[in-house]
This record gives structure tokens, sequence and C-alpha cells, in this order.
């Protein structure tokens, strides 16, 4: 009675969770992107890499000061209108405007531009790694999830007839046609499959738990849908892992983010170099003052304040060249440095090349063998699915034993299982090599 009813909350559970809302693979990967922490954390990496342009940006422009000051003093001065010391009492202030601009530095101000160009579209290319990395964790999740799901229904359905040999088993007995442990063997294996249920039915949960987290979205009641998956085929999608490698190198943003760290260590090289030659700034300059006696001798004035400012007003221009001769070897060692950097982004770009062809080689004859193994595991479970259809009958009939009839749907189950690992397992690998092809992994 607790076997039965442990079966049938079973499959009120899986039924009740079939018939809510279900995500599909590309709702799923979609609100990933959307919404992943990691993703939002690197797309502000792109926000500052903007800002650094424009910061590199303003160096290539002139700067602009504006200035001002005041002062008052006490005490003994020379009085200009009677040519005598006096105390007095003096306030004054000044304006001024001036500015400068680098004319011309080894190039090193157009190179850091150059760099900080460069850095937005290095982030960029992080972040689409980082966003086919999540997509492809999706995908994997999403097909386990799916998995968990098959395994649930075949336990389901293996504890269905469980539960009825119990009661086909019990009416023997009852009427004395089998010894009692039969009965109890019976017994037995409906527990061991309603068992089997409850631990299914975990791993779906669990499955589900892992992809809810990774979407970061709420557990309770969610749920993927199914997707259909054709046959497999001999024939693979593409004829060689070579082909499949090519592309990736024309698609693959890890690749062309290395690519661009060896253009960024040519131009810190050209940066380090800028220090050899002489470097060229200009300014200019415009200014004024003007001042108040606070204590003139009756009959005199001061003059007007807008009469100051143009009489004392002034101009400057000037340049100012250095010419660097030496500096302890400082820029030796600091091109040398450079050099040698890009010798590493180079060799980078040399591994990031080796390793992206051996995980597509791993990929491809995984798929291979994924293919041929979903084929061959069809096959097992059609003649498995036969042999139990006819060990049904014969056991029906009384002319096959608990035992032989138990190890039949043994195998049924084992085939079952194997197919539907084989199934995810091609649908899986043949997503990944899609995925380094650069087609689209969303399409079912």
């Amino acid at each position: 009675m607790k076997t039965k009813f442990v079966l049938v909350a079973a499959l009120f559970t899986t039924l009740a969770g079939f018939s809510q809302k279900q995500w599909t693979l590309k709702e799923c990967v979609t609100h990933a992107l959307e919404n992943n922490i990691t993703i939002k954390q690197n797309q502000l990496n792109i926000d500052i890499a903007e800002t650094d342009v424009k910061n590199a940006k303003g160096n290539k422009l002139p700067s602009l000061n504006a200035s001002t000051g005041g002062n008052l003093r006490f005490g003994s001065g020379f009085d200009p209108v009677t040519n005598n010391r006096v105390s007095t009492s003096n306030f004054g202030g000044s304006f001024g405007l001036s500015s400068g601009i680098t004319v011309f530095n080894g190039y090193r101000v157009l190179n850091t531009y150059k760099q900080a160009q460069l850095g937005v579209e290095g982030s960029k290319l992080d972040l689409q790694v980082i966003e086919n990395d999540i997509a492809l964790r999706v995908v994997n999740s999403y097909l386990n999830a799916l998995f968990a799901k098959e395994n649930l229904l075949v336990a389901t359905t293996q504890a269905t007839i469980s539960q009825k040999q119990i009661e086909r088993a019990k009416a023997q007995f009852d009427a004395g046609a089998v010894p009692k442990s039969d009965l109890l063997n019976v017994q037995s294996t409906a527990a061991n499959d309603a068992q089997n249920v409850i631990t299914q039915e975990n791993a779906l949960n669990l499955a589900l738990l892992n992809i809810s987290q990774l979407l970061q979205v709420p557990f309770n009641n969610f749920d993927v849908a199914k997707i259909e998956i054709d046959s497999p085929s001999s024939a693979m999608l593409y004829s060689t892992s070579e082909e499949v490698y090519k592309k990736a190198l024309t698609n693959r943003p890890e690749i062309a983010r290395a690519k661009l760290n060896i253009k960024n260590a040519d131009l810190s090289i050209a940066i380090a170099r800028s220090a050899y030659m002489p470097s060229v700034t200009a300014s200019g300059s415009v200014g004024t003052n003007y001042g108040y006696n606070l204590d003139l001798p009756t009959g005199f004035s001061n003059p007007d304040f807008l009469t100051q400012l143009d009489n004392n007003l002034g101009y400057g221009v000037g340049f100012n060249v250095n010419i660097p001769i030496f500096n302890g070897f400082k820029t030796d060692a600091s091109v040398q440095r450079s050099k040698i950097s890009k010798l590493i982004t180079e060799t980078r770009l040399d591994s990031q090349k080796l390793q992206l062809q051996q995980t597509i080689e791993q990929s491809y004859q995984d798929a291979k063998a994924a293919a041929k193994s979903f084929e061959a595991s069809e096959l097992s479970l059609k003649a498995q699915k036969e042999a139990f259809k006819n060990a049904q009958v014969s056991y029906d009939y009384g002319s096959m034993t608990q035992f032989d009839y138990d190890q039949v749907r043994n195998r049924l189950v084992n085939a079952e299982g194997t197919m539907i690992r084989a199934k995810y397992n091609y649908v899986f690998t043949t997503k990944v090599l899609k995925f380094y092809y650069g087609e689209d992994i969303l399409l079912d």
C-alpha cells in the first residue's frame, strides 16, 4: 500500500510539473544572456574602456585654464603720486587665461589613443567569450534536465508495471498457483522500482534547480520544454574536424582577442620607442591686473576698473623642446620589455589556436561516437521492446518464470537508459560542433 502511494504521488507530481509553463531552450539562453550578473559586470568593463578612449582623445586637445586672484595690503608702501613712502592700504587683483598643447612627443598620444580603442574592442570580445560560455552551460544544463525527465518517465512506467504484477502475483498466490516466495520477489521488485522513481524525481529536481539558478529565476514551478531530436545519421555534419577548426579560427572571440593583444603589443613598443624622440610643447597666455589705493590724498582718484584692465592687458606665447640624450638605459629596457611582451602574446595566440584545435578534434570524435551509440541504442531498444512484449505474453500464460521475466524487463530498462543517455549525448556533442563552427545552437 505504501509503495502504491509513493507511485501515485510521483505520477501526480510528474504530471503536474509537465502541465505548468515550460521554458524553451531559446528562452533560457536569451534570459541568461540578458540577466546574468557576470555578463552585466563585464558590460561595465566596456563602459570603462570607452571612458579610457575619451580620456586618451582629450590628450590630443590643448588645455585651457583660467585664473584670478586678489590681495589686500596694509602698511608702508611707495605712493606713486607723491613719490614718498607712506602708510597706505592697497587692494589689487589679476585675471588670466593660459593654454598648452603637446605638438609632438614621438606619437605617444596618438598610439595611446589607438590602444584605448583596442581596449574597447578587447572588452567586447571578452564579453563574447563569457556569453558563449554561459550559453553552452545553459544548453548543457537544459539537456541534463530533459535527460532526467525521460529517466523519471521510464522509472515511473516500470514502477507501474511492477505494481500491476503485485496484484497478479497476489491473486495467483491466493489461488495456490505460486509459492509465497514469488509474491515476495514481486513485491521486492516493486519496492525497488518505487524507490527508483523517488531517486529519479530527485535527480530531475536537482537538474531543474541547477538551470534555474543559472538563469537566476525562482525554482518554484520552474520547468523546461521538450525538444524534437532527429534520428542520428552516420554522415557527420562536417566532413572533418579540420573544416570546423578553420571556420572557428574566423569566428571565435578568444582567437580574435589573442590577435588583438598582438596589435596592442605593437603599440606598446611604439609608445616605448617614443621616449627616444624629442618632445615639443607650446603654450600661450593672456592676463591683466588692477589695483586700488584705499588711502589716496584728497583730490586724487583711482583709475576706472575697466580702464585698468585694458591698460594692463598682456599676452605671451612660448614653446619648449625636450631632447632626450641619456637616461640610464631606461628607454632601452622599456623597449626591450615591450618586445618580450609581444613575443609572449604571440605564443599565447599559438596556445589558443592549439587548444581550440584539440578541443574541436575531441568534440568531433565525441560527436561521431555519440551518433553511432545513439543509432545502436535505438536498434537495441527496439529489439528489447519486442523481447519484452513476447515475454509479457509468455509470463501471462504462465510459461515463463518470474525470474526470467524480470531478466527480460531489466534488459529493457537498461536499454531505455542507454538510449536516453546516448540521445542527449548525441544532441550535446553535435551542438558543440555547431557552436565552434559558428552556427546557431538554439535551433532544435
